[in-house]
């Protein structure tokens, strides 16, 4: 993977302030893997492509779910969740990303789901606390990292889903299976 050509290839995807936001999840997700471990490369490459088709026409998205037998119950749910799942199929499909975990951590960085690998928490995590980001206790959540990877993933799902309790907005299964899964999970998992 050419870094500046992904950069490039994606740059004309999205607006600017979504282009900066993601080299802030670049940046961050790679110095993420620094402090748990893991591969630079894969959470880069996952970084890149994680918004890929954030600002896709949302029937064609639409499209794309139904088409490729995506789970239908997204439908069901706000359209900005579509993104995620329809964004790994492009990454797998536009940019030959073969590696597995490279795209469940591109599918799954606005849910988050039972199970999740190192890469996928990087990812979901990076997203939320990378620099551009303002929004009320962004920087709480920032120093949640210093307790280590699953902290800061249970911080940070937590918050997402009390967001949208406090927003009356129904919470996606995969959140909700997410945050019981880490809260259940032995430390040493």
């Amino acid at each position: 993977m050419n870094r500046n050509l992904m950069l490039n290839s994606i740059r004309t995807r999205m607006p600017e302030k979504r282009y900066v936001h993601t080299i802030g999840v670049m940046n961050t997700s790679i110095r993420l893997a620094k402090v748990y471990g893991g591969s630079e490369k894969d959470v880069e490459l996952a970084a890149i492509l994680h918004d890929v088709v954030k600002y896709s026409d949302r029937e064609w998205m639409k499209k794309v779910i139904v088409e490729q037998q995506m789970e239908p119950t997204l439908l069901a749910f706000h359209h900005e969740l579509w993104h995620a799942p329809v964004g790994a199929y492009v990454a797998k499909h536009e940019f030959d990303v073969m590696n597995q975990d490279v795209l469940n951590a591109i599918c799954y960085h606005t849910t988050g789901r039972k199970g999740m690998s190192k890469l996928e928490k990087i990812i979901y995590c990076a997203d939320m606390i990378e620099p551009n980001r303002q929004f009320p206790g962004v920087e709480d959540l920032r120093q949640q990292d210093e307790l280590g990877l699953n902290e800061l993933m249970k911080a940070c799902i937590k918050h997402s889903i009390e967001f949208l309790i406090t927003k009356n907005q129904p919470v996606y299964p995969d959140s909700i299976h997410c945050y019981n899964d880490l809260v259940t999970r032995k430390e040493n998992d």
